[in-house]
């Protein structure tokens, strides 16, 4: 997979001040090991956590530089950390890191896990002890052999160096880091339904409250956050605050950088570490290179298939939380997916519904027979078989699966395509619908009723 930098593609090379997530990686791609890690600042800002601050002050810090999860939800991630117990004789918390990482187009997570696999490590031991947690989880999805193999291996190293296990870094903290692969759930990536599957349950999300930062993990505190956001606090810790926010371009109300990408028929589809607030043109433009030759852009989804498509006219749009709303649709997981002219919004918004149908955990009655009934629908219009009304369920569907109608927000990620893939290409719809028959002529004799 391609990474590129700031500037237009390979001009400007990575470094420490510019991308805090990707400047150590290796040009030929192999992971980054303890030794190299270490020797390219790693760890320092573990111990400078360790050594200089309280626990209280790393989590403040990450407050004021503004991290905002990174698996598309964008929850404040010192807020979240700051929701759990004071209490100092819980003695039993966890954290875990949420790698399950099943949204189609996106593999952000993945890079890092194989090539930076200390980076995760080090943010979660900071976090670790920021939480006061004693143990981690990474839940990381099943299909993630390479990352699995690395991760382990990382895991191994810093408990030879002295940097998990008992007495970390001389400071009496100890934490444990344990890596669980899971079984290739969509859903686990909902932190409630992942927290039941690390128990041995089934994957079904929780009635909430209690949040899981009061009752999670065993019945015990629990803080959950992406890989990506995770990665982010080693830097923020290391450069402080004002660095962090100084990332982010202008009018961007998030801060710091953000791994983005595009796939499809682009010349060089791909994933870069950039600043919140570039446009949606510059990473089409300048790093993903347009669409290759003989192809045009007919449609862009911004963060994942869970997010709604935008035309060409928006990609003028700033790459960040608010700026992609003001164009009606979520930032999602940043990673693009282009939709060429050859494509059949109807087969393509088919094929997207299946997998979301077969991923729901079945858990609400809208989710569970809402999905299955908008792919049945979509299947009779892309056969030519649908029949006048249809268009109106599969919005109707868009309604009573939208947020707040279900019981977790898998239904309304996967509803929010269809309906936009019926504001902006109706016409492509309405080509599947069957003529209506003839008239059927009446009958020879009347029905009485009673005769």
């Amino acid at each position: 997979m391609t990474l590129t930098s700031f500037g237009p593609a390979n001009r400007i090379k990575r470094s420490a001040e510019t991308h805090p997530l990707t400047w150590r990686l290796r040009d030929d791609g192999k992971a980054v090991w303890l030794d190299e890690y270490q020797a390219k600042n790693g760890y320092a800002a573990a111990r400078k956590a360790f050594a200089d601050m309280a626990q209280d002050d790393i989590v403040q810090t990450v407050k004021d530089a503004g991290l905002k999860g990174r698996g598309g939800a964008g929850f404040p991630t010192g807020v979240k950390w700051g929701l759990m117990p004071k209490d100092e004789s819980i003695n039993i918390r966890y954290l875990l890191c949420n790698a399950d990482e099943m949204e189609p187009n996106t593999w952000k997570d993945r890079m890092l896990m194989e090539q930076l696999p200390h980076l995760l490590i080090e943010g979660m031991l900071i976090s670790a002890r920021a939480l006061k947690t004693y143990r981690g989880y990474i839940f990381l999805r099943g299909e993630y052999t390479t990352a699995a193999k690395h991760l382990n291996r990382a895991v191994e190293e810093a408990k030879a160096a002295g940097l998990l296990g008992k007495n970390i870094l001389g400071s009496g903290f100890d934490f444990e880091l344990f890596v669980h692969t899971g079984a290739g759930r969509y859903i686990c990536g909902e932190e409630t339904a992942l927290i039941n599957s690390l128990e041995g349950r089934r994957a079904n999300p929780r009635s909430k409250p209690p949040f899981p930062a009061a009752v999670g993990v065993w019945g015990k505190p629990t803080c959950v956050n992406n890989v990506e956001t995770l990665c982010n606090v080693p830097a923020i810790i290391a450069d402080g605050v004002d660095w962090y926010k100084s990332l982010a371009r202008e009018g961007s109300e998030d801060m710091g950088t953000k791994l983005m990408g595009f796939s499809g028929k682009v010349k060089n589809p791909g994933l870069w570490e950039l600043p919140f607030g570039v446009t949606g043109r510059e990473l089409f433009e300048d790093y993903a290179g347009g669409m290759r030759d003989g192809y045009k852009l007919k449609a862009w989804q911004p963060g994942g298939a869970g997010t709604g498509f935008l035309l060409p006219e928006h990609l003028d749009a700033q790459m960040y939380a608010g700026g992609i709303a003001k164009v009606g649709t979520r930032m999602g997981t940043g990673l693009a997916m282009a939709v060429d002219d050859s494509v059949n919004m109807v087969s393509l918004l088919r094929n997207m519904e299946q997998f979301f149908a077969r991923e729901s955990c079945g858990f609400c009655t809208p989710c569970r027979d809402g999905l299955p009934w908008s792919v049945k629908l979509l299947m009779a219009i892309e056969n030519g078989e649908g029949q006048p009304g249809d268009i109106e369920t599969l919005l109707g569907l868009v309604g009573f699966l939208g947020p707040g109608k279900t019981f977790c927000a898998h239904a309304p990620g996967a509803v929010e395509p269809l309906g936009s893939a019926i504001k902006y290409f109706r016409p492509e719809f309405e080509a599947g619908i069957a003529p209506v028959s003839a008239a059927v002529p009446p009958l020879a004799s009347p029905i009485v009723i009673g005769a």
